[in-house]
């Protein structure tokens, strides 16, 4: 029986792909557990639309990412942090504070996808990557001063 695989099934395929089956395996495994469903000439055509609008999505916010990474790829952003003497910071400047500083120039970057290289804490500027999507990254810069 053919079917299609509605989540992964180890050793069997991944989510979506077509797959030949026994009978009873397919019909007392796999459906009633609401792994697969038949491929039918109807589910079929589902599948390849669902398929079609998910490519275009990844393709939209693809897209969307790199047109925020021109504009976010080189630019500085400002931070105030308390200092003690010669100017060095108490603590250090988190992927935290960047993004939170990144937000306030009107870019959305998660925390997690801020690498800092080395801990910033002292005052100056340095570069950090942000990564907007799997295949974009920036590079910004991060201006580090004493708060007054």
């Amino acid at each position: 029986m053919k079917c299609i695989l509605l989540a992964d099934v180890k050793g069997l395929g991944k989510k979506d792909d077509i797959v030949e089956v026994n009978d009873g395996y397919a019909r007392n495994f796999l459906l009633k557990k609401k792994l697969a469903c038949e491929a039918t000439a109807d589910n079929m055509n589902k599948n390849k639309l669902k398929k079609g609008s998910e490519a275009e999505h990844a393709r939209r916010v693809l897209e969307e990412a790199k047109a925020n990474g021109k504009l976010l790829d080189g630019k500085t952003v400002k931070l105030e942090v308390k200092t003690g003497e010669g100017g060095r910071l108490y603590g250090a400047v988190t992927a935290i504070d960047v993004a939170a500083a990144i937000k306030k120039a009107g870019f959305d970057v998660d925390k997690k996808n801020i690498d800092i290289k080395n801990p910033i804490k002292s005052c100056g500027t340095y570069e950090v990557t942000a990564k907007l999507h799997a295949k974009v990254s920036v590079k910004v810069n991060v201006e580090v001063v004493a708060a007054e």
